[in-house]
């Protein structure tokens, strides 16, 4: 029976008294493609990959978006501003929650209040309805203009919600982004603010540039095999260990996409192997990092700062592949292109602004022209007149 379905692609059942037709069985094996293709599309361009127009995946555009409305200067509860993002947002609130801690994290966007986590420790932030956050200063001079946003309904059609923010600077280098999507992922390290802006001022003079990623938790880095950060790459980021006395080490940054209990925890399973020896461990870290690795008497120093390198977390090998969504398809390319694309960007934006400005001061000036002749050619005793 299932080979007769599967070659003529349905089956008609048919009552024995009646001999009426009652189903129809059609051959599926089609649409199981088709699910699962837009499975991952959705998941491709609504989840884990961020737009390169305003560097922004689709839960943050809509935090910014939603955070824009409530703004008023002052403080609110994230919490408050994950409900107001779930008009937006089709999905649950933890999902928006962790996705404001990581932007709050990144001290660029968001002003924060409270217990935001460390990203030296690795310690989570508080629960939602413990922490406040508003806008920065920045966030609102770069990412919001109204009058040049193009607007799309929401997921239920009772609100709109912007398709793209005018940003006007390199976000997505900036921040950094990472997501793992169906059949592709993204890894974009973050870049330093200022080598990013004066790299813009050199693409606009028709200068040649070159930048490279600047870790939030500093440490030693080999980019020499950096590739533009497109796949293929490889970054090499190191700890940054000084001696402190004989028997003393220390660190004082930790290699990015690593926090001080994980790294603490190699140093500890390398001792257990025999890789290095040391007598114990102190994390000292607060608001910056400080661990400090005291060693057995007639132990070497420099051999133990080569060791760590060698069998711990202190030296980390990092691939960075340069993925984002242009018009609702994942592209391949590298962060000098990534920047050259935001920098004209920013100049038709601003184009955009000004002709704006532009047309709203000359219909002041048409408004008030009329005004002017209104009255000095006293054209309101000819209205009486005629009255």
């Amino acid at each position: 029976m299932s080979e007769e379905i599967e070659d003529s692609g349905l089956e008609h059942l048919s009552d024995s008294e009646t001999g009426e037709v009652q189903e129809t069985i059609t051959r599926v094996t089609g649409m199981y493609r088709d699910w699962f293709l837009d499975y991952a599309s959705y998941v491709i361009l609504e989840r884990a990959v961020p737009a390169i127009e305003d560097g922004f995946k689709p839960v943050q555009r809509r935090i910014m978006h939603a955070m824009k409305e409530l703004d008023d200067g002052r403080y609110n509860k994230v919490a408050n501003i994950v409900g107001h993002t779930m008009q937006y947002h089709p999905h649950g609130d933890a999902s928006i929650a962790d996705a404001m801690i990581q932007i709050g994290q990144k001290d660029l966007l968001i002003d924060t209040q409270g217990n935001w986590g460390n990203i030296y420790t690795g310690d989570n932030a508080a629960a939602s309805r413990y922490i406040e956050a508003r806008l920065s200063k920045f966030a609102l001079d770069v990412v919001f203009n109204p009058k040049i946003t193009d607007w799309q309904a929401s997921y239920d059609g009772r609100k709109k919600e912007p398709i793209n923010l005018p940003v006007m600077f390199p976000l997505l280098l900036a921040q950094g982004a990472e997501g793992i999507a169906v059949g592709l992922s993204t890894k974009i390290l973050p870049h330093n603010f200022v080598e990013l802006i004066d790299a813009s001022i050199k693409h606009l003079q028709g200068k040649r540039f070159e930048i490279l990623p600047d870790f939030p938790t500093g440490g030693l880095m080999d980019a020499s095999q950096y590739n533009e950060g497109k796949r293929g790459g490889k970054i090499r980021s190191r700890a940054l260990i000084n001696q402190l006395d004989k028997s003393t080490l220390v660190i004082k940054e930790i290699p990015f996409g690593t926090n001080t209990s994980s790294l603490i925890d190699s140093i500890l399973k390398a001792n257990e192997k025999g890789k290095i020896k040391i007598k114990r461990i102190e994390d000292n870290t607060a608001a910056e990092v400080e661990i400090l690795v005291h060693l057995p008497s007639g132990i070497s120093p420099d051999k133990t700062i080569d060791a760590l390198y060698a069998f711990t977390s202190c030296e980390t090998s990092i691939s960075p592949l340069g993925c984002v969504i242009e018009n609702n398809r994942p592209l391949f390319i590298g962060v000098n292109e990534m920047l050259k694309r935001s920098t004209e960007r920013t100049v038709k934006l601003l184009k955009r602004d000004l002709e704006y400005q532009l047309n709203d001061l000359e219909e002041q000036w048409y408004f008030a022209s009329l005004e002017r002749i209104f009255i000095e050619n006293r054209v309101y005793r000819d209205i009486d007149e005629v009255e």
